[in-house]
């Protein structure tokens, strides 16, 4: 492995040789990162029982990483202006490893939520990095492809990672599903050092930079649409149990079914539609939050026709199997010069729509009841890929 640091937008030839290499393992970062960001919901009942608290005072853990991870992705760049991209990973993977480790050994909530919020660094940190490193190993021309190898690691951890960490917990103990998820990411880490070539920051990283990209024309605008078309989809799937209990009048194992053809129905939207987003951009960024909407409202129709909730759920699941790549792949467009402050953007913007949909959904189905609220999320995300879409035609040339 050569020892020169590629610079800004420098994709080799040799460099693309090394490339898929280097994005299957963050691909495998991006795998056990998510899975131990979501594992506690999986392991709720027996850790709160453990620890002695509240369920719902464990499930502030997942906001409090959503937190910390919006933070990180929009200031980690600044904080380390002129570090090596694939050191910075290292170290990010390593704190990973360290919350887990904490989390498997924690004697009470208090620190366990400590180490919630480092993974939270980790996990936006990793993701506004993931971009960067992708658009300097790879032609922009396969960015969206490059990307899709990345992501297919938060698709896989949904659907694998998560439910084999919850199967683990009930043999083994949830203690010792972390304790394996800590492994997992300090095998990544050492992958890292090994396999990824040094990655040059990008010229002029800075607070002035990340202000300077929201000032860019359409920038702005599309953040907001992503903050929409996200958090319509997050409002929905945080009570997206009780939506199929109700709606399907579904059992545990129907339930179960159906989020494993969510999942199976993200793994194939994530490489469908990344081997499409370089070359069809301009159509899916409308379509494809259309496609989120249309899933919600369908669900909210198959009360009177049950076979439409299935086919609702893998539109679903493929529709936000792919939305990532396809914003990864705007923001590159809208901010070609400063990929990296545009990647801490875009993670902060997915970040706050996981804040914001999880705490509206949860209020609206509280409020005005479960089908009101699918129909307000529906119209967000289509809204929101409304905005995302008008905005290209500012895009530099």
């Amino acid at each position: 492995m050569t020892t020169s640091t590629l610079p800004p937008g420098a994709a080799t030839p040799e460099s693309t040789r090394r490339a898929w290499p280097a994005l299957f393992i963050m691909f495998l970062g991006s795998f056990s990162l998510v899975t131990a960001e979501f594992l506690p919901p999986g392991v709720l009942t027996t850790l709160a029982g453990d620890l002695n608290v509240a369920e719902g005072i464990v499930g502030l853990s997942v906001s409090a990483t959503a937190l910390t991870a919006l933070m990180a992705a929009l200031g980690l760049s600044s904080l380390f202006p002129g570090i090596d991209r694939r050191t910075l990973l290292v170290a990010l993977t390593v704190a990973a490893a360290v919350s887990d480790i904490a989390v498997a050994v924690a004697p009470n909530i208090a620190l366990l939520l400590i180490a919630r919020l480092v993974l939270g660094v980790a996990v936006g940190g990793y993701w506004s990095m993931a971009l960067v490193i992708a658009s300097q190993l790879v032609p922009a021309a396969r960015l969206g492809k490059a990307m899709m190898i990345v992501n297919a690691g938060t698709t896989v951890a949904t659907v694998a990672g998560v439910p084999l960490g919850v199967l683990l917990s009930t043999v083994a103990g949830w203690r010792t599903a972390f304790g394996v998820a800590a492994g997992l990411t300090l095998i990544t880490a050492v992958a890292v050092r090994m396999v990824l070539p040094p990655i040059a920051p990008t010229p002029g990283i800075g607070w002035s930079v990340v202000g300077g990209a929201l000032r860019a024309p359409g920038v702005t605008l599309g953040l907001v649409g992503v903050v929409a078309a996200i958090g319509g989809h997050v409002a929905g799937f945080t009570y997206v149990r009780p939506a199929f209990a109700e709606l399907l009048n579904a059992g545990p194992a129907t339930i179960a079914l159906l989020l494993a053809v969510f999942g199976i129905g993200g793994v194939i939207g994530n490489f469908a539609l990344g081997a499409l987003a370089d070359r069809q951009l301009s159509v899916l960024l409308p379509t494809v939050p259309a496609a989120i909407g249309l899933s919600l409202i369908a669900l909210i129709a198959s009360a009177a026709f049950p076979p439409l909730g299935y086919v609702a759920t893998v539109l679903w699941g493929a529709a936000f199997g792919g939305i990532l790549n396809l914003v990864q792949v705007w923001i590159t467009r809208m901010l070609p010069d400063r990929v990296e402050a545009g990647s801490g953007l875009v993670v902060g913007g997915f970040q706050l729509a996981i804040i914001l949909g999880s705490a509206v959904g949860g209020r609206g189905v509280d409020g005005i009841g479960l089908t009101a609220t699918y129909g307000l999320a529906a119209v967000a995300a289509v809204i929101g890929g409304v905005l995302i879409r008008t905005t290209l035609s500012r895009a530099p040339r």
